[in-house]
């Protein structure tokens, strides 16, 4: 009897906890509908960027011949049941304070935006539908 207390007493504990959390009403799933997207990266006058990677789930794009302090990608139409968009952007300056600011736009919209600052410049951004 001793061992069926400490087996079933622990079990049905679980068990209940399990059954007692509900999930909440958030919107944490896949993309219902597509949508246009835009990825940016806006640096200091004095940022060089160099590379940029960018895309939705598992459709990645790498661009590494950028020059010039700012880059947009081309418009990318991200179907239904996308579940995430992001971007990353490297870059450099002679400037400590130089910075550099990666963004993402959903139809028309800033969703989600990552900074960088110094000398050797890395901005990431993510965005979950």
């Amino acid at each position: 009897m001793k061992i069926l207390r400490k087996i079933l007493f622990p079990a049905l504990m679980i068990a209940t906890l399990f059954a007692a959390c509900k999930k909440d009403d958030k919107n944490d799933g896949p993309s219902s509908t597509s949508h246009k997207v835009v990825f940016k990266a806006i640096g200091s006058s004095d940022a060089v960027l160099s590379v940029a990677v960018y895309g939705y789930d598992t459709q990645i794009t790498t661009l590494s011949n950028l020059s010039g302090s700012t880059w947009t990608s081309p418009e990318v139409t991200v179907p239904a049941g996308t579940l995430t968009l992001n971007a990353g952007v490297t870059g450099t300056s002679a400037n400590s304070s130089a910075t550099l600011k990666v963004q993402i736009l959903v139809d028309g919209q800033v969703k989600a935006e990552g900074t960088s600052a110094g000398t050797v410049l890395s901005g990431h951004a993510s965005y979950n539908f």
